[in-house]
Parts: C-alpha cells; sequence; structure tokens
C-alpha cells in the first residue's frame, strides 16, 4: 500500500472548491484567447476593430457572469472574501458603463489568476498527499513492503523494519519497529516487510487530522479579522464614498474603478490562513498536532507549567530500582523466586518484577492464589512463597518493619516464614524530561507545578531530579482542575500537560491543555488543544517557539496587509495610478497577497532540531 500523490492546489481546499476554481480558471484561459484573437483582428487585418470589439466584449461577458454571481452571494454572506467580490462586481459593471470592455474583461482575469496563485503559493511544494485508503477498514491487515508508505494508522503485527517517520512525528532519526509497534500514516518503510493492522482510517489517522487541523486553521479568523468584519458595512461605504469623491474631483472614471478595486481586503483576508496553516504545517512536521490558530497564538502567552508524572514525565512502565536483601540463606534464587510469583498476577508491579526472569525457565508453582491489590501467595518446593505489600506481609505475621520508601512501590518477598528481601519498584522518568523541562524555563516558564495522584514519596524525588520546585501529590481529578483553576487565579496562563483519563479536566481548563499522544488515553486527546503524537517531551519547548514566531508572522502580515490597502487606495483615489488605474491597481493589489505569502512562507523554514538522547541505565541496586 502507498499513498496517492495529487499534483497542485495547497490540499486545503474542498474538492467542489477546487472544481470551481478549475471552472474559473479555465474561463479566464477562454477570455484571454479571446483577447488574443481580437488584439490579432485590431492589429492585423484591415478593418476590424468592429470585430475586436466584439471579441473584446464577449470575453468581458464570459467573466462577468461568475463575477456578479460571487457579488451576489456575497450580499447575502457578507464577510471579508464577499467584499472583495462585491467590490469587483462594482469595478466591472463601472468599467461596462464607461466603455471599457478591456478592462471588464481584464480585471476579473487578473484576479483569477491572482487567486490561483495564493493558492498555489500557500504550500511549500504546492502539492499534499493523501492515503488512499478508499477499501480499509479498522481490523484489516495490510503487507507493506520496503518503499511503501504506511496507509493508514495501525499496529505492526509481523515483520522487523526502519521508518522515516519525520513527515509525521518529526524525528529526524529512523524509528525501528517490530511486532506490537504503533505506526502512522504517511511514514515511510525502509527496510524489511511488515503486516500492519489498521487501526485508524482516513481522517481519523494522523495524517487526516493533520489535514483536517490544515483545513481548521484556514478558516479562522484572528481579532483583527474579526473586527474589520464587524464593521464589513462601514467600510463598503467609506470605499464608496471614497470613489465617488474621486470621480467628482477629478471626472476620471479610471480613477473611480482603481479605488474599488485597490481597496479588496484580499491581503488582509490572507494573513491569518497563510501564517495559520504554515505553523500549523511547520508544527506537525514537528509531529505537534495544533487544533486550530487560537490555541497556535495562545501558547505564546503560557506562563506557568502544570504537568502530570505518570506516562508523561515518565516512561509509565515500573522498573526495578533497588534490592535489599535480609536473607541470603538456601533456597531458589530471590530475583527467579520474585520474578515466578510476579508472573502469576497482572498487577503492573507483578509485571515489573517477572521481566526480571529473562529467558530462564520459571520455578514450578502450586496453589497460586492472588491477593487483589496486595500481592501473590503460592506454594514452592522450598516452602510456601509470599510476594506482595508491607501490608499483606505484617496481616501474615512476617517479621521486619519495612525500610524507608525511596520509590514508587516497595514488595517484600518471603519464603517459608522468612523476610527475604525488599524490592524497591519505580517509574523510571523519560530521558529528556529534565532538559524539557529546562528548555521551558529558559522560555519564561519559571513556574512549575507537578501534579499527580501518585504517593508525594513517588513524585518529590521526581521533581527535584527535574528542577520541578511545587509538588501536588495524591490528587483526583477534581483536584488537578482546582489546582490549574487557582494557577489561573493567581494571573497565570497554565500550560497543562497530561496523558491519562484523570488528566482531562485539568487539560481543559488550562490556557492551553496538551496530551502526550499515541500513548494518551481518548478523553486526554479528545480535551487538549494541543497533541504531541512525538513522545519526547521536547516539544514543548519547541511548540512554544513556534507559536511565538507564528505570532511575528502573523503580526507583519496583517500590517502588510492593512498598510499596502490603504495606501494603494489611497494613491488610485489621488488619480496617481495613471490611464490604466484599473489594471494598475489589480496587479498591483495581488502583489500585496503574494508578498504576505512569501512573508508566511518564511515560517515553513523553521526547523528545531532535537539531539539524540543518551538514556542512562536503570539502577538495580
Amino acid at each position: 500500500m502507498s499513498l496517492c500523490c495529487t499534483p497542485g492546489g495547497n490540499g486545503l481546499l474542498s474538492p467542489a472548491e477546487q472544481k470551481g476554481l478549475g471552472r474559473q480558471l479555465l474561463l479566464a484561459m477562454s477570455a484571454v484567447g479571446l483577447l488574443l484573437l481580437a488584439a490579432y483582428w485590431r492589429f492585423a487585418v484591415d478593418n476590424g476593430s468592429a470585430l475586436a470589439q466584439w471579441l473584446t466584449a464577449a470575453a468581458a461577458l464570459l467573466m462577468a457572469g461568475p463575477a456578479l454571481r460571487a457579488a451576489w452571494r456575497s450580499l447575502q454572506h457578507p464577510d471579508l472574501h464577499g467584499m472583495t467580490d462585491l467590490l469587483v462586481a462594482l469595478a466591472i459593471i463601472g468599467a461596462w458603463a464607461s466603455g471599457d470592455t478591456l478592462g471588464a474583461a481584464l480585471l476579473p482575469i487578473l484576479m483569477v489568476l491572482g487567486h490561483v496563485l495564493e493558492e498555489r503559493s500557500l504550500l511549500a511544494d504546492g502539492r499534499h498527499e493523501d492515503v488512499d485508503n478508499s477499501q480499509l477498514r479498522s481490523g484489516d491487515c495490510v503487507e507493506v513492503r520496503p518503499g511503501d508508505r504506511i496507509p493508514a494508522d495501525g499496529m505492526v503485527r509481523q515483520g522487523h523494519s526502519s521508518l522515516d517517520t519525520s513527515a509525521i512525528t518529526g524525528e529526524s532519526l529512523p524509528q525501528d519497529v517490530t511486532a506490537g509497534s504503533q505506526v502512522y500514516a504517511g511514514a515511510l518503510n525502509l527496510q524489511g516487510r511488515l503486516l500492519v493492522e489498521i487501526s485508524q482510517v482516513g481522517e481519523q489517522s494522523a495524517l487526516g487530522r493533520i489535514t483536517a487541523l490544515m483545513r481548521e486553521a484556514e478558516m479562522a479568523k484572528p481579532p483583527i479579522t474579526r473586527l474589520v468584519e464587524g464593521h464589513a458595512g462601514a467600510y463598503l461605504g467609506l470605499v464608496l464614498a471614497l470613489a465617488a469623491l474621486s470621480w467628482f474631483i477629478s471626472r476620471d472614471t479610471q480613477a473611480m474603478l482603481a479605488v474599488l478595486v485597490a481597496a479588496c481586503p484580499c491581503a488582509l483576508v490572507l494573513a491569518t490562513p497563510a501564517a495559520a496553516v504554515a505553523g500549523v504545517a511547520v508544527a506537525a512536521r514537528h509531529g505537534i498536532l495544533i487544533r486550530g490558530t487560537a490555541f497556535l497564538e495562545e501558547l505564546a502567552d503560557v506562563s506557568a507549567l502544570v504537568i502530570d508524572k505518570t506516562g508523561t514525565l515518565t516512561s509509565g512502565q515500573l522498573s526495578l530500582q533497588r534490592v535489599d536483601v535480609l536473607d541470603a540463606g538456601p533456597g531458589p534464587d530471590l530475583y527467579l523466586l520474585a520474578a515466578s510469583l510476579g508472573a502469576s498476577s497482572s498487577h503492573p508491579v507483578s509485571r515489573a518484577l517477572a521481566a526480571q526472569a529473562g529467558t530462564q525457565p520459571l520455578l514450578p508453582l502450586r496453589n497460586v492464589q492472588e491477593r487483589a491489590g496486595m500481592g501473590v501467595q503460592a506454594d514452592t518446593a522450598w516452602g510456601p512463597a509470599v510476594l506482595g505489600r508491607p501490608a499483606l506481609l505484617q496481616q501474615m505475621g512476617i517479621g521486619h518493619l519495612p525500610p524507608a520508601r525511596g520509590a514508587a512501590s516497595l514488595v517484600g518477598l518471603a519464603l517459608d516464614g522468612r523476610l527475604l528481601a525488599w524490592f524497591h519498584l519505580a517509574d523510571t522518568p523519560r530521558p529528556e524530561a529534565a532538559e524539557a523541562m529546562r528548555q521551558l524555563r529558559q522560555l519564561g516558564l519559571q513556574r512549575q507545578l507537578l501534579l499527580t495522584g501518585d504517593h508525594a514519596a513517588a513524585a518529590e524525588p521526581l521533581a527535584q531530579a527535574l528542577g520541578i520546585e511545587r509538588v501536588v501529590a495524591q490528587v483526583l481529578p477534581a483536584g488537578k482542575l482546582a489546582a490549574v483553576q487557582a494557577e489561573i487565579r493567581a494571573g497565570y496562563r497554565p500550560l497543562v500537560v497530561g496523558d491519562g483519563i484523570n488528566d482531562s479536566l485539568a487539560l481543559k481548563a488550562g490556557a492551553v491543555g496538551i496530551a502526550m499522544g499515541a500513548q494518551a488515553a481518548d478523553i486526554a486527546v479528545a480535551a487538549a488543544d494541543v497533541v504531541l503524537i512525538s513522545k519526547d517531551l521536547r516539544r514543548l519547548a519547541t511548540a512554544i517557539r513556534l507559536s511565538r514566531q507564528c505570532r511575528r508572522t502573523l503580526s507583519l502580515n496583517v500590517a502588510l496587509g492593512l498598510g499596502w490597502t490603504a495606501l494603494l487606495t489611497l494613491l488610485a483615489a489621488l488619480g496617481l495610478l495613471g490611464t490604466a488605474g484599473v489594471l494598475l491597481a489589480a496587479l498591483l493589489h495581488n502583489l500585496s497577497s503574494l508578498l504576505v505569502m512569501a512573508n508566511a512562507g518564511r515560517l515553513l523554514r523553521f526547523q528545531d532540531r532535537l539531539p539524540a538522547l543518551t538514556v542512562p541505565p536503570a539502577g538495580t541496586g
């Protein structure tokens, strides 16, 4: 299976919109053909002026229909796009009324060509990729050969390979995948054959979500756009009054029509979607999914961090940190006995101890009993054995008080009434967590709060190691929500990061909520404003840096759009655009749109490459 590549477009127009733009371009090309025939007839054929005039009028009529229909729709649904259509239609009608059929034909042709250029320029390479998955359904298994792209999100069932996931997760190095690995639509298979079970297709896949987010970004409206649209009627009246005043003073029809064209706010209309789509595309390239421009802007203003522990700052998997051996007398190997008992339970602590056996065969056990949440009992060749919490061992009268807890979980191992050892287990921090917290502090998020439902004994050492000064432990979802609301009442704009169901309320309440990608609970992803597909916490800082760059680009775009439109309108009103004022105004108007697009395109050069991580070995004490 592979991706289908379709040339042209920015990938953001709906199929109906792309079809409509194609029809307009076809009409424009037909009109250009008529105008070329008219020019030939006028200059190359004797007494051909009359036919040339008719050909010019035919070209103008051909283009007038779509322009007038668009203007009529704008009267029914007024917005900035519609205002442009209305002003262009008025200019066309004015050109007809003044007998300027050439201007009436060329003006809509230039506007259509400008629109096509804008659409082709919005993204860097002028193409987008769609997964060819019309026949795929969740649960299907597909074969992905070397050189193919993953057609939809799924799980590897067979095979081993390396994937280039840079376009999806932003990770520059190839990612090794084996059976059980999560893979995403659009990743390139570099080596071996893979059998992938599909879990998400179409718009539910990572690639589909990126495309949907980019469409949302294109439709987003910043405050300046909403302000202008709120005064659209007044703006239109002002433009018409200025055009009329220009005509009364100069009696120059060209100047009047040039004012109508120059005042079209296309550059302002493009200011936000151009920057937003570029920003969302670059974020996706770095493994960051942003739901819309509102959150892209909010990220620039966050001033505090509220972050979950388990699965967010940590790997979410317990590992053995230390073993305190109390009785090393005759009997089986302590690690193998603990692993054999642990393999009889589905509890995370038991599973972590079961992994200590490696490839060794487990010891035979009889009469295995699991005490829910407490531990495991069984008979062995050396007598009854118990693996469990200190409370279970105390209930059974097995001696020695437990040591001070230095890890998240403490488990005792007893054999035939003798306490053999204490096993200290903890959820290990992500290797990049300390660097990620440091980068956030450099960006101004000095106020950091670790918010967790885990014990303080597990949370506080982790916070100290990562430079987080404040910890709230053993807190329920409602308590997490209250903590975030307290940060807001204190005057901060908290960035909330989590991955679990218990984080969903806090994610929704923060200034911006970020869910930790593929391993996050569905409800956490739904509640979040931003989703990290990449598991690297350093992408939090990437998101903030990109957001601040987007804000600077958007501000410059708005200034360009407003300033250019105002200057061009003033020049047109004063008659300084010359005898071909309408056409020159249309050309300069499209140039302003291209300037806005070019400025937004600078965002596409944004790169935030992350150095490879050195993973420290887990301690076993």
